[in-house]
């Protein structure tokens, strides 16, 4: 007792100290334990449309239908055709080139085929593309009122959009309150984007990798060097008329 007649405080002793400690460490570990357990409500659809629509690598084909007209005659448009499709060809494509012939023809559009058939073998043993490259083969003809052309195909590594454009999950007019305060763009957008990209790419590698560095302008690039060393302005001016003229000083 003290002199105020009051009981005295309860002294606190090392066993009483290590005991709170150990209580105070079980709770921040079951809080802990429970904060881990906590279901996630965010939103898992990714906000980034090149996420949402990624563009990959795959293997494709390359078709070109060549019309009969007249005996065999190739005119100049599809003879630019056929060198464009060789050009690809040697270039990207794997394997032979295809040539699918119509069959169940006419005898008069049958002799027309042979004849074009003959022509485009001679066109691609001009464009490098030598006769045992190419492969010929026959479809039948369901219809023989119809044009059936001459189709050539390979096989190359194409670019295309993993998953397919215009699909809508929610109606963008009129939907629930909770989708209108996620703010997140739709579904589709950018899809198009990408499949237009993917189409317009000339190699797809470039999609994975840059380019190496090429070979440099060692003339140009002499000269620069002598003027900066005569304290001139090795940079090209240009003027309005499209042509250009050379800084002969350094501009203040």
């Amino acid at each position: 007792m003290t002199l105020s007649g009051l009981p005295s405080p309860i002294r606190r002793t090392p066993a009483r100290r290590n005991l709170a400690v150990a209580l105070l460490a079980s709770l921040g570990a079951a809080l802990g334990a429970c904060h881990a357990d906590r279901a996630v409500t965010g939103s898992i659809v990714p906000a980034d449309y090149r996420a949402r629509h990624p563009i990959v690598l795959a293997d494709g084909s390359r078709v070109l239908d060549v019309f009969v007209t007249g005996i065999g005659h190739i005119d100049p448009r599809q003879a630019a055709d056929i060198d464009a499709f060789l050009l690809e060809y040697r270039r990207y494509g794997r394997g032979s080139l295809v040539m699918d012939l119509p069959r169940g023809v006419a005898p008069d559009v049958g002799a027309g085929v042979e004849r074009t058939a003959a022509a485009i073998r001679w066109l691609g043993a001009e464009g490098g593309v030598p006769p045992r490259e190419i492969v010929l083969s026959g479809y039948p003809v369901a219809d023989p009122g119809l044009a059936s052309p001459i189709r050539l195909s390979f096989h190359r590594m194409e670019a295309h959009v993993a998953d397919k454009c215009g699909l809508w999950p929610q109606d963008l007019g009129e939907s629930s309150p909770v989708a209108n305060f996620r703010n997140q763009p739709s579904w589709n957008l950018g899809c198009s984007t990408q499949a237009t990209i993917a189409a317009q790419v000339a190699d797809p590698v470039d999609l994975v990798r840059g380019r190496p560095e090429g070979r440099i302008d060692t003339i140009r690039r002499v000269k620069d060097i002598g003027q900066l060393r005569e304290g001139k302005d090795p940079s090209t001016a240009w003027r309005q008329d499209g042509k250009t003229s050379v800084k002969s000083s350094v501009a203040e």
